[in-house]
């Protein structure tokens, strides 16, 4: 779920986020925003999402050019809303601050945020990011695995990958850090695409590869948006269908506030998620 960022859509957020809990989900995931622009949201969404629905929710908390006195000023509140699960992220930094000079930011990296969060309250279930082609800053995979078990060594307790378009590159990036001793588990991050815009923003969010499977299906039906999200939606359908076949049943869905994106994908699955796997 994303928060509104401002009072006059909150109201649609939360019947979204209502209509998502009824489906059920194992948690609901709360994103923070830039620079902290969505926080009293993030943790008013949290916490209704828990007390009224009934639902397990995971509030994120980034850091980037936050101090470390309103990184502390959040976590205490969230120990205060009894909110036990953080999303820990260095999160993406702001347009107007890209060019600033980092030298005294007081976080550089998640890993020191889930030190930080772990030091503070150690009952904290810990989330992390992971990539599984590679972090866009990294300069190749093997760096950033090295970095991704310094995360997890910080105290983070389970990773949920970015979106991913071929299956195979996440079942090859699991063997590689099973290999590189991170044996937390790891959440797949599925990305329904429904409409062609969400494309280009994927790619710059991820760097994410498209298979060529997935770029027919996009020229076929880029220009129909009735037919793109019905097509989008029966891709990550069958990303999902694939990766319970091979053992991979933690799976996040990147709903974005569209709460007939996750039912539909739910009901796709209906006798699939009632086996017992």
């Amino acid at each position: 779920m994303f928060p509104p960022k401002t009072s006059n859509t909150y109201d649609s957020v939360k019947s979204a986020t209502e209509e998502i809990a009824k489906l059920s989900p194992s948690f609901m995931s709360v994103t923070y925003g830039a620079g902290g622009g969505t926080s009293e949201y993030t943790l008013e969404m949290a916490k209704t999402i828990k007390e009224n629905y009934g639902v397990s929710s995971i509030a994120h908390l980034t850091c980037i050019s936050s101090t470390r006195e309103t990184v502390r000023e959040m976590i205490q509140k969230f120990v205060d809303a009894d909110i036990e699960n953080i999303m820990a992220l260095r999160g993406d930094i702001p347009a107007d601050k890209i060019n600033d000079d980092r030298s005294g930011w007081a976080y550089h990296y998640a890993t020191d945020l889930i030190a930080d969060i772990r030091s503070i309250n150690p009952d904290f279930c810990i989330g992390g990011a992971c990539y599984p082609e590679i972090h866009p800053e990294s300069e190749n995979q093997k760096e950033d695995i090295l970095h991704l078990k310094e995360k997890v060594d910080a105290g983070c307790d389970f990773l949920t990958t970015q979106m991913f378009f071929d299956n195979n590159l996440l079942y090859n990036f699991l063997y590689k850090i099973r290999e590189a001793g991170i044996c937390v588990p790891v959440i797949a991050g599925v990305m329904p695409i429904t409409n062609a815009k969400q494309v280009e923003r994927a790619k710059n969010l991820s760097g994410s590869f498209m298979p060529q499977r997935f770029m027919s299906l996009l020229d076929a039906f880029g220009k129909r948006p009735d037919a793109m999200k019905q097509a989008g939606i029966a891709y990550a359908t069958d990303q999902i269908i694939d990766l319970y076949a091979n053992g991979i049943t933690h799976v996040h869905v990147y709903s974005m506030n569209n709460s007939d994106v996750a039912r539909k994908i739910k009901e796709n699955l209906s006798e699939i998620l009632g086996m017992d796997i």
